[in-house]
């Protein structure tokens, strides 16, 4: 339309300046289009259509170009960036930054990072201590069932279990392996009679039999003759005792009437 009412225009100012000659054909007929009013057609329309054609082009780089960029924000909630952001722009060390109070962020950080470590170590330390105790009141079980059993092998009076138990703490250990072991002071492991093997909860409870006779039952019949009491006579020589019986002697009677019997 618009190219159709630019020929009009061109052909009626074209009519005009010829005078009569344009208004002989009386204004009735379809206007006559010359070569140069279709080139004058032609060109507008080419100027028109390169001019959508390159826009269209540039609009089309465009998008392109935005689709490209916003790639890379796929899989990303932009609410969630706005809140994030929103509290940065917040945030007391954000405020720091901003000021150049570097110095004082890192303090900070390194203050709340100390404080959770502290936090973990006290956490972690309390649950060392309570697992030291569950297994200290463990290895006290285990040891007094050890002691419980070779009294009984040894004959010793059931109601005396206490006063055994109680007397193997200062000698018996549970080692690696839960096995009671004696040891001395110092830790060393300490031998029975035969000076090689270390000394079993069973050979130290028939030791008691000559060193705490009132945890044994006392023998009945002629010629039993009792319990030695170990104090006088010659039923003990310390060249025979262990040094678990050296001890126990030495605890109950005293070291000079242990120095008093026979080597």
């Amino acid at each position: 339309m618009l190219f159709r009412n630019m020929f009009i225009k061109y052909y009626s100012a074209a009519g005009s300046e010829g005078g009569d000659g344009g208004g002989a054909g009386g204004g009735e007929g379809t206007p006559e289009i010359t070569p140069e009013i279709e080139k004058i057609i032609n060109e507008r329309v080419n100027s028109a259509v390169t001019g959508l054609k390159t826009k269209n082009n540039e609009l089309l780089g465009k998008l392109k170009e935005s689709s490209e960029s916003l790639k890379q924000f796929e899989g990303i909630d932009p609410e969630a960036v706005r809140g994030i952001l929103q509290r940065f722009s917040d945030d007391e060390e954000a405020k720091l930054i901003a000021a150049g109070k570097i110095d004082e962020v890192l303090n900070k950080r390194t203050e709340r990072l100390r404080a959770d470590v502290d936090k973990q170590i006290k956490s972690a330390n309390e649950r060392a201590e309570k697992a030291e105790a569950f297994s200290n009141k463990f290895r006290d079980r285990v040891l007094a069932d050890a002691i419980r059993s070779a009294a009984a092998k040894a004959g010793a009076l059931a109601e005396a279990s206490d006063d055994l138990i109680l007397r193997a703490k200062g000698t018996f250990q549970l080692n690696e392996d839960g096995e009671a072991v004696a040891v001395d002071t110092n830790g060393d492991v300490l031998f029975g009679k035969d000076g090689k093997s270390p000394l079993t909860p069973e050979e130290w409870a028939e030791s008691l039999k000559e060193t705490a006779p009132h945890l044994f039952p006392r023998a009945e019949g002629t010629g039993a003759g009792g319990h030695k009491s170990g104090a006088g006579g010659n039923a003990l020589k310390r060249s025979e005792m262990s040094a678990a019986d050296k001890a126990a002697y030495v605890r109950k009677h005293g070291q000079q009437a242990f120095l008093r019997l026979p080597k």
